[in-house]
């Protein structure tokens, strides 16, 4: 069986979005309450496209606002995680349509390794769009980077 491009794989909503609410107290202590989301694959990318050239926004931003709409408490840290690298794989296949996934740091204002090209591409694409890319031991990160969120 052939392997799923990241397109089929952002467009694979399966059952979600899903609510789920934890009964482990040490789980709901860790992430400030019991309403899980898991959101699919195109509710990343679609906030992922609403960034501007100029403009920045993060990984956390993009996980409140999605729980927040939905009525959750909080989403899914490593489905976010999965599924903000789908969008931005099925990005890079894409020769039109393209998701300005470069604009989503992780938290803290960083780069994130995992995205096509690693660190090289997505600093090369947030410098030409004039913003400046600072190294801190062996991470990057967008300076200044709180003055150039987008406003969900």
């Amino acid at each position: 069986m052939a392997r799923k491009t990241f397109e089929e794989k952002l467009n694979d909503s399966k059952d979600m979005p899903k609510l789920i609410e934890l009964d482990d107290p040490k789980q709901i202590k860790q992430y400030g309450g019991k309403l899980m989301l898991i959101a699919p694959p195109l509710a990343y990318d679609a906030i992922m496209k609403k960034v501007p050239a100029g403009k920045v926004i993060t990984s956390d931003i993009i996980r409140d606002y999605l729980a927040k709409k939905e009525g959750a408490d909080f989403t899914c840290p490593l489905t976010a995680g999965i599924f903000m690298n789908i969008a931005a794989g099925a990005a890079a296949e894409r020769t039109k349509d393209e998701t300005p996934y470069w604009r989503t740091l992780r938290k803290d204002g960083e780069l994130n390794e995992k995205y096509p090209g690693g660190i090289d591409a997505q600093k090369l694409h947030l410098e030409m769009e004039g913003h400046t890319v600072i190294q801190k031991g062996k991470r990057y990160f967008v300076k200044d980077y709180k003055e150039k969120l987008l406003e969900l």
